[in-house]
Formats: C-alpha cells, structure tokens, sequence
C-alpha cells in the first residue's frame, strides 16, 4: 500500500477549530477573509463609535482620533495582514512539503518517516503549553505595559488621559485592540519557529540532495517559497514600528535622523528572523559539498585521465566512462565539477531576500518621504537590495 501524499499545515491549530466550533468560521477553509471583518469590527469599530458621540472625530481638535495613526494602522492595516496572511502560508507551504515527495528528494521507503515528522510538528503547533504560554505574555503585557504606553504617546494613545482616569477610546485601544495584534504576532512568530523546526528535522533524513543540481543547494531551491509565505507579517510588524515614529515625527517635531539608526535595526533584524529556518538546511548542505568535492574531482580526474591516456599517449583505454568516442564529453565533466562544487549553504535567492527587504523597507520609507525627498528614500532601498 502506497503512502498518501503528505499534508501539512501551518494555520490549522486550536484556534481556528475553537472559532469554527463558534462557527465563526467554515468547516472548511480557513475563513480569512471574514476573520478580519470581524476583526475590524471588535477592534476599530467601537473606538470610532465612541469617537463620533463624544466629538473626538472633529480634525480641528487637538485630541482627534483623527491624529492618532497607531490605533488606524494597527487595527486597519497590520492586524488584516496578519490574518489574510494564513492563506498564503497556507498554500506555499504546502507547496514546499508536497514537492519533497514530487522532486524525488524522499526515497519512497522513506514516506512514512517523513508523514511521522510532520504529524509530529503539528503535535508542536497545537501545544497546549505554547499556547498557554501566548496568552500569558499577552494578559501581563496589557495589565504592565497599558501605563507605559500612556506615558511615552507611543501611539498617541494620550487623549485618554484625564483626571478620571483613561476613556473609554483609550481602554479599547489598550486592552483589546493591542493585545489582539501581539497575539497574532506571536502566533506568527511561533509559525516561524515550527517552520524551523520542520526544516530541521527533514535536514536530518537522508534526503537524496544532489551537488550539481542547477539551483547550486542540492535540489532544495523551492525552499525560497517559504519567504513568500511571511512577507505580509514583516510589512505588519514593519507599519506598526513606522507609525510609531511617524506619530513623533508630526506630531512632536522629532527628525527622522533620530530615528535612521531604528530602521535599519529594525530591517535588519526583520530580515535575519524570518530567513533563520531556512538555515536549517546548512549542515547538511555543507556535508553535500564536501563530499562533492571528493566524488566529482575523483570523477573527474578519471576522465581527464583517461582522455589523456587515450588521446594524448594513444593508449588503449576501456572504461566506461570514455565510451563515447570524441573528446567533449570532457567539457560535460568540468561543468558537474564545477557545479557541484560551488553549493551554497543556504537555499536563498537574490528575490526572496529583496522581497523581505521591501516588505520591511516599505513604512519606513513612508515614514522618511515626510522630511526627505522620496527620490532618495527610494535610492537607498535599492541599494540595500542590489
């Protein structure tokens, strides 16, 4: 009996089976779509209501809700990204995982080893203890950091202070709308961390890599999909951060010199965390390439040789890799010599990478547009992609 092609899923955990146990969602798919209208609603909503009946939706006024940037792109822009982007997750990695079995790169003895370590990652992914632990970092940062946010403005939050206490807009804002939003991001985060460890796991099988594969990684280079996969979650992450400064740019006066050192930290970091899984591979890659080294140079040095001794000192030479009669096959050799020595440790490609980038560069040159010409803001994403 054959072994059924393999599936597997990032999204598909216990929260999507409470909220399609609520029927919040279909039975089937992953209901995206209206999860963000809902989303939106119990986010952004209720502060826009409370913004018309109490006069703060007037721009004129010093404390609109109009001015306060942090709560519209948090609740309008990052947290529909983060959930719109479980379909995309969805696809490309079953993209990846499906083309293991259809590459070849799976022994078909070795299906059910394989099927057993992804049964196991999504044990991983639906972990009780992980995701106690999600919702405990969520519960203590919005009973701890809610002060904090009020004193430094970070996303002008401060028209909630008053005598009394904080409104009813401001409350919204800090104990549904953010703890929502880092929610979703740690449940991305800990999607990076499981898509890690898969990849960690399927390097320690004896996947059948081949050094001269024209993608110089062995035959992996679909991997490069699983960037797409995370691209939305780096722009969310990103326009948060973003707005955050642009908030003290327009509204406190602040430079945006003050603030070039933060970007690139924060394009920076962005950039290393969602491409550290596919590091996964290295070891394995780096075993690949040594061994090329020892398996094509002896390759061929046998060739070379024996055209040498053949051609050269007009001996006669049986072996069957000078079978064919006239010398280019030589040229054939020197190409796989060459091929497989030069595989690269890590399956990245110049697209994926600049993706990442743009998707991480993209608010923050939003942000720089409103004190530096965009001409030059666009100068040096390019350069930090080419």
């Amino acid at each position: 009996m054959s072994e059924p092609e393999p599936e597997f899923s990032l999204v598909r955990d216990p929260v999507l089976v409470l909220l399609r146990k609520l029927s919040l969602v279909p039975q089937r798919g992953l209901g995206a779509g209206r999860r963000t209208i809902i989303l939106v609603a119990i986010t952004w909503l209720p502060i826009m209501v409370w913004a018309v009946f109490t006069g703060q939706l007037r721009p004129i006024q010093g404390e609109s809700i109009i001015r306060h940037l942090g709560v519209h792109v948090r609740c309008l822009l990052a947290i529909p990204l983060l959930v719109l982007s479980e379909p995309v997750a969805e696809r490309y990695m079953g993209l990846i995982v499906g083309n293991f079995h259809l590459s070849g790169l799976v022994r078909a003895e070795d299906r059910h080893a394989f099927s057993t370590i992804l049964r196991r990652v999504e044990r991983l992914r639906d972990s009780k203890i992980a995701w106690g632990i999600m919702l405990v970092i969520v519960v203590a940062a919005a009973l701890t950091g809610s002060r904090m946010a009020l004193l430094e403005d970070y996303d002008a939050l401060a028209w909630g202070q008053h005598a009394a206490g904080i409104d009813f807009g401001a409350m919204w804002a800090l104990y549904v709308g953010r703890p929502i939003f880092l929610f979703l991001i740690l449940e991305w985060l800990w999607r990076l961390a499981l898509t890690w460890t898969l990849f960690w796991r399927l390097a320690k099988t004896e996947l059948q890599l081949v050094a001269p594969h024209p993608d110089r990684v062995g035959g992996l280079g679909f991997l490069q999909l699983h960037t797409l996969a995370f691209n939305p979650v780096v722009l969310a992450i990103s326009s948060v951060f973003s707005v955050a400064v642009a908030h003290r740019i327009l509204v406190h006066g602040a430079k945006i010199k003050e603030y070039e050192v933060h970007f690139v930290l924060l394009i920076s970091v962005l950039v290393v965390l969602f491409l550290l899984p596919l590091t996964a591979f290295a070891r394995r890659l780096w075993r690949l390439l040594m061994l090329a080294q020892f398996q094509y140079g002896t390759l061929a040095g046998r060739h070379v040789r024996g055209l040498h001794e053949r051609w050269v000192d007009r001996r006669k030479i049986e072996d069957d890799i000078l079978s064919a009669p006239e010398i280019g096959p030589a040229a054939d050799v020197a190409t796989l010599y060459g091929m497989g020595t030069k595989v690269l440790l890590v399956p990245l490609g110049k697209l994926q990478v600049a993706s990442l980038i743009l998707a991480a560069a993209i608010p923050p040159a939003i942000v720089a547009a409103i004190q530096v010409p965009f001409k030059d803001v666009l100068n040096r994403i390019l350069g930090m992609i080419t």
